[in-house]
């Protein structure tokens, strides 16, 4: 059965959120921000990031579907940090499912930006590996 809630991460309850999965796992979630700890114990919330990007969607007819997971229910948003690292934030409207986050690589952010955001410019840090990641 699918998870009828909103599909907000952040209105979930820090016990919903209190499981591991992936890269890192959701540490609390208040109002519109999450915090994740991530792997290597680096804490990272949504409000810190200094730019974030939703991804894409595309309509089916039917649903708008994610361009990044290609599912209704699945999504990712794209965070960069205070540091001017790249993590990706994880979640889903699965009943049971647990958002997550993970590190990702320059060259990895550039592509997921290509992809995922069309309408968008790179940033200037990964402008130079449009070349390297796209043809």
């Amino acid at each position: 059965m699918k998870n009828r809630r909103c599909h907000d991460v952040n209105r979930r309850t820090a016990s919903e959120l209190s499981g591991a999965v992936g890269g890192a796992r959701a540490a609390e979630s208040t109002g519109d921000m999450s915090t994740y700890r991530m792997e290597d114990g680096t804490v990272v919330k949504t409000e810190n990031a200094i730019q974030s990007w939703k991804s894409d969607t595309r309509w089916d007819g039917n649903n708008h579907i994610s361009t990044a997971t290609g599912s209704q229910w699945e999504h990712q948003v794209l965070h960069k940090s205070r540091k001017g690292r790249y993590w990706l934030e994880y979640w889903s409207q699965w009943q049971g499912s647990t958002p997550h986050a993970e590190w990702i690589s320059n060259h990895e952010a550039a592509r997921w930006l290509l992809h995922n955001n069309e309408d968008h410019e790179l940033p200037d840090d990964l402008a130079a590996l449009e070349q390297e990641v796209s043809e």
